[in-house]
């Protein structure tokens, strides 16, 4: 019987009652959070790291749990191997309350369970490969088994070539690479991957969030993923929460909450990737049109909502007028159309109400920014 099956199996019987406690379209979550908490003891007295938090991780799925430092990120990634032991509330994996493992339970957890770092955390007196095949050592696998498995995932992560060097001579990229093989050595059923990219050039990240993507589609991991960076978000995840003070403020499908962010923090981290009006632009921007030839300014905000993408000639004709585009673009994230438009419209026989009512016809949401000359 494998690790996998005895994890899925050994349910002592007052577990059992949990399963009746989800909601049933919940029933098949990979890992489940139930009003969870983390208190931890510090000099001024307790300190409140998690609050309530009811999540539920599908499984296959690449999760985003991101916020400011501080937010609890880290704190609850670690729950779902018990690194850290929650104050309250619990943590289900496959239906099953971990909460009261023995240590022989929580070493098998563990080795389902791959964890990737921010610093990579690879033994500098040891090769790449030695780096790799460390955990199988120590787990008591044959020499044979772990040289096969070794060979096959630095195949996976590209680093055959690399198999003798040591950390030292890899880049950060590579590092990451022998931290990715290192965590797949017990073939896990989740993979945490904590701030994996931070320490990383843009480069370098598309190249490691492009790994972590094949990884999941092709061995149908389940990734949870923490970062502080939304641009990693939309890179991979599926779905994304987002946790200020350890409490979740928002959650849902990515295209959703980046077309549509509802809280102030999720409209705070987006702010980088958003194009902010240019300030020639807004220091020429007047209340009120101060002249017959003033050009009315309207911000076109595209949230996903229609899958289509907008129909930028149809969109000039119905306004009338010569229309201009100042600034913005149109992406698309999980095959629904986002962005945002600035666009001057002067001549137009339409007033401002007007021409916000015809460009709602192809935008979600559309204001009126002011007048230029």
């Amino acid at each position: 019987m494998t690790a996998a099956t005895q994890l899925r199996l050994e349910i002592p019987e007052p577990q059992q009652a949990i399963r009746t406690e989800l909601h049933p379209d919940l029933n098949h979550a990979h890992v489940r959070f139930i009003n969870l908490g983390k208190t931890y003891d510090g000099q001024q007295g307790p300190v409140a790291a998690l609050h309530g938090i009811d999540l539920a991780i599908q499984r296959g799925e690449v999760f985003g749990i991101i916020g400011r430092s501080g937010a609890g990120k880290s704190s609850l990634i670690r729950t779902i191997n018990r690194l850290e032991q929650p104050s309250s509330g619990r943590v289900l994996i496959d239906q099953v309350d971990i909460g009261e493992f023995d240590e022989d339970r929580l070493v098998a957890l563990r080795r389902r369970i791959g964890m990737i770092f921010q610093h990579f955390n690879l033994m500098s007196a040891k090769t790449v490969w030695q780096n790799v095949e460390l955990p199988l050592k120590v787990a008591g696998v044959p020499k044979e088994q772990r040289d096969r498995k070794v060979r096959e995932l630095l195949e996976l992560v590209g680093l055959q070539a690399k198999h003798k060097a040591y950390p030292a001579q890899l880049s950060g990229g590579q590092k990451q690479r022998v931290g990715i093989a290192r965590a797949l050595v017990h073939d896990p059923a989740i993979l945490l991957c904590d701030e994996a990219t931070s320490a990383l050039d843009p480069e370098t990240t598309q190249s490691i969030l492009g790994l972590l993507r094949e990884i999941n589609q092709r061995l149908g991991l389940t990734i949870v993923l923490i970062t502080h960076e939304m641009a990693v978000i939309r890179e991979i995840c599926d779905r994304v929460v987002v946790l200020e003070r350890g409490r979740v403020v928002e959650q849902g499908p990515v295209w959703e909450v980046f077309g549509n962010p509802r809280h102030e923090v999720s409209k705070t981290l987006l702010a980088p990737l958003q194009h902010a009006l240019p300030p020639e632009l807004q220091s020429r921007l007047q209340a009120r049109p101060q002249s017959p030839d003033a050009a009315v300014v309207l911000r076109l905000q595209f949230t996903g909502a229609a899958q289509d993408e907008p129909d930028i000639a149809a969109l000039f004709n119905a306004l009338g007028g010569r229309v201009r585009l100042l600034q913005g673009g149109v992406e698309r994230i999980q095959g629904h159309a986002l962005g945002q438009l600035l666009l001057s419209v002067s001549g137009s026989p339409l007033d401002a109400e007007d021409l916000c009512q015809r460009a709602s016809q192809w935008a979600q949401q559309v204001e009126v920014l002011g007048y230029v000359v």
